[in-house]
């Protein structure tokens, strides 16, 4: 089974995104720049020091700007996968689209959106082994 990892939703203005998460849920952000894609790292539980969830079922996540040419801009979860091109497929297969090809998240894994077959956006994350993200 492959468990849900990680949210994400999208933003039209990151500080008031952040200020209401904060203030409402007591959610820490960390504002990542433009080589990130400007996205907003969500931290809304205990992590240790490699930003994983010390909480058994707990998970964090992260928001991205809205982009007029994106697909699918709406809150999603993010599935953990041990093979992500064989994850791919195995959405293609099943009646979903991937959308676009795998993006390397420096210390994090490769990562790649999809929709279901319900029109559904979501992503798959082939994390790095736990020694290679922690030694980058």
């Amino acid at each position: 089974m492959n468990p849900v990892v990680h949210f994400e939703m999208p933003y039209d203005d990151r500080e008031r995104m952040a200020t209401f998460y904060g203030a409402v849920f007591g959610w820490q952000t960390q504002m990542l720049g433009e080589e990130m894609g400007n996205y907003v790292l969500a931290t809304t539980t205990d992590s240790d020091e490699s930003g994983r969830p010390t909480s058994p079922g707990a998970i964090n996540g992260g928001f991205f700007p809205q982009h007029p040419d994106w697909p699918g801009q709406h809150p999603s979860v993010v599935i953990a996968v041990d093979d992500i091109q064989a994850s791919m497929q195995k959405v293609e297969a099943a009646g979903g689209q991937v959308l676009g090809e795998p993006m390397e998240i420096p210390g994090v894994g490769h990562y790649v959106a999809f929709t279901d077959t319900e029109g559904n956006r979501a992503s798959m994350l082939q994390p790095l082994p736990r020694d290679e993200a922690q030694s980058e």
